[in-house]
């Protein structure tokens, strides 16, 4: 395994964090859209993760120190998710149907939340990742 794969780890860690924060903010922004170009009220979104292609796990690198064992991780879609939505008494609102309702999407602000606090100190983390590979890399120029 190369200094520089430690890098590439870091670095996949930290763009799989930012689309979190992204997709977590897209769903604090429109959590009171009842109305998208596509009809209907805004659909909440999630960050599909996988395993980069041709990372091995943990016991693989263990078993055997190959060059790039790992891949890091990867954002492999956005998604809507499934929620039904939420109905509102509101009957002066543009989208209210004949009772008066109006769909709003069903967006939980505290789990939005919790998952912008861990995707930051996931981020966080992966900086520190990325800090400490280039102080190695640089103790090893050193020597």
């Amino acid at each position: 395994m190369s200094y520089f794969s430690v890098f590439d780890i870091g670095e996949a860690g930290m763009s799989v964090q930012k689309a979190r924060v992204d997709v977590v903010a897209l769903n604090l922004a429109n959590s009171e859209t009842t109305r998208t170009a596509a009809g209907g009220p805004y659909q909440p979104l999630q960050v599909i993760i996988s395993e980069a292609v041709g990372a091995n796990r943990f016991s693989g690198l263990v078993s055997s120190f190959q060059e790039n064992a790992f891949g890091g991780s990867l954002v492999t879609d956005i998604q809507p998710i499934q929620n039904p939505t939420k109905l509102v008494h509101k009957p002066g609102h543009p989208d209210a149907n004949s009772d008066g309702m109006v769909e709003f999407p069903n967006i939980d602000p505290v789990s939005e939340m919790v998952t912008l606090l861990e995707a930051t100190r996931a981020y966080e983390a992966n900086v520190k990742v990325v800090n400490a590979g280039s102080v190695i890399a640089q103790a090893a120029l050193d020597i």
